[in-house]
């Protein structure tokens, strides 16, 4: 199976699956040896660099993106996002759902806590507009603490900026390196197909 099978079919199940937060790994949780993201993450990167930071109508997004479209657009050009960067986390988040509650109570599409969309000026988390916004800002607000890394950005948005800060890196938590691995998986699908198009 390919890997943009694999891909494909993570996206059709995603809706189907519980969002959660991560919870913090006790030492017997925490892997004894780090995945290597290196090729993965060095492309990502490479890609991300080339790709304008001015959000534009990007027909390689995901169709479940599509109701979103004009949103997405609009917090990626606010925040110098790639737009498929931010659809990519809005599918490993939400599932594209609006309506998505995780078990530790994050809400919407971008899955925000309540006292952290309260903290970016939400004031009703399941409206896609201000989620989109919000996620947007605080994805933004990752990227400027460490240095711009997609790859430690996206570890901070799922475990924490602290948790990223304390390792100096991903923490060796196996939820946030699938989440990283999962999101750098479908952004490169994602630029590689708007390259291609």
């Amino acid at each position: 199976m390919s890997l943009s099978d694999v891909l494909a079919r993570i996206e059709q199940l995603a809706p189907q699956l519980q969002v959660q937060q991560p919870t913090p790994a006790t030492p017997a949780q925490a892997p004894t040896t780090h995945v290597s993201f290196a090729d993965t993450l060095a492309l990502a990167q490479a890609q991300s660099a080339q790709a304008p930071a001015q959000g534009s109508s990007d027909a390689s997004l995901p169709s479940a993106a599509a109701p979103y479209q004009a949103d997405i657009d609009s917090a990626a050009r606010e925040n110098g996002l790639d737009p498929a960067l931010l659809a990519s986390v809005i599918q490993q988040e939400s599932g594209f759902d609006p309506n998505a509650t995780s078990a530790a109570g994050a809400q919407g599409l971008m899955q925000l806590m309540p006292s952290t969309a309260a903290s970016l000026g939400v004031t009703n988390p399941y409206d896609p507009s201000q989620s989109i916004a919000a996620g947007a800002r605080y994805l933004r607000n990752d990227l400027d603490h460490v240095g711009g890394d997609i790859s430690l950005a996206l570890a901070a948005y799922n475990a924490g900026l602290g948790a990223v800060q304390r390792y100096g890196g991903i923490p060796p938590y196996a939820e946030t390196e699938n989440y990283v691995q999962q999101i750098l998986g479908r952004y490169q699908s994602l630029t590689t197909t708007k390259e291609t198009s």
